[in-house]
């Protein structure tokens, strides 16, 4: 089973992968690509909140 963690690092890879191949087609300012840099800030912040809270714990 995997953990919170481990499901969050692979979307991240995943939507980091998406996020330069778009970006390298569209370029940086496209919104599809703004979009997905959005997210992807969504993600890591999550992350660093569930570090967080794991070393407080």
């Amino acid at each position: 089973m995997t953990t919170e963690l481990e499901e969050i690092l692979e979307k991240m890879e995943k939507l980091r992968k998406e996020l330069e191949e778009l970006a390298l087609a569209k370029g940086i300012e496209d919104r599809e690509v703004l979009a997905l840099s959005r997210m992807l800030d969504v993600l890591l912040n999550r992350y660093y909140e569930i570090l967080k809270h794991k070393k407080e714990a």
